[in-house]
């Protein structure tokens, strides 16, 4: 069991630090954003902070909204509205902002594959869904509303939100929002943490 953990934690901690990475891809690659980060970088250019830190506090108020919906956060809500936004502010600060339109597109084909991946990575090691996810959940369950019309409801608004503080929403976008359900799907199988078997003692009575 301990065996077990240890490699639910380390999948969960990669695959934080890889989704900051892969936002940080997203925004160099300047072709636009899946929704949240649309309002992220709107709210970033109004106050004049960095994105890292206001995907930190987003995420402490979103947690915030998660007390009237009644949903506990696990080890993996904390450590998501942390890890995330320092890792993307320590990853914007060392990639390059690429000129040609071939590395561009190439940081943001890599930005959505990465993204995927880590997805999968820190939902696969069941420690707790990140903020935004138990936004959604909690809807769901208190809305009875299906998961499709409420996550559909969350995006819009935050992406209408953020693209009228300025966030970038491009063609980007729109290849984040058509590959990243297919890419998760595919992936989760192969990066879902499971308990393993045991045997029944009774059976060593035969």
């Amino acid at each position: 069991m301990g065996s077990v953990m240890t490699r639910r934690l380390i999948q969960l901690f990669a695959g934080l630090l890889l989704y900051g990475f892969s936002m940080a891809l997203l925004v160099e690659a300047g072709l636009g954003l899946d929704p949240w980060d649309v309002l992220h970088q709107g709210i970033a250019e109004r106050a004049g902070l960095s994105i890292g830190t206001i995907v930190i506090l987003v995420g402490v108020v979103v947690l915030l909204l998660w007390i009237p919906l009644r949903q506990r956060p696990g080890v993996g809500t904390i450590a998501n509205a942390l890890l995330v936004g320092l890792a993307a502010d320590a990853s914007i600060w060392l990639l390059p902002s690429p000129d040609p339109l071939a590395v561009q597109i190439v940081f943001l084909v890599s930005g959505v594959v990465l993204n995927a991946v880590a997805t999968a990575a820190y939902i696969g090691a069941r420690l707790g869904p990140g903020p935004r996810d138990g936004l959604m959940t909690g809807l769901v369950q208190r809305t009875g509303r299906s998961v499709r019309v409420v996550r559909t409801s969350i995006e819009v608004t935050v992406l209408a939100t953020g693209w009228l503080l300025g966030g970038t929403v491009g063609a980007g976008t729109v290849v984040y929002a058509l590959a990243i359900g297919p890419l998760v799907h595919l992936l989760l199988p192969r990066l879902q943490v499971r308990e393993p078997v045991r045997v029944a003692a009774a059976t060593a009575a035969t």
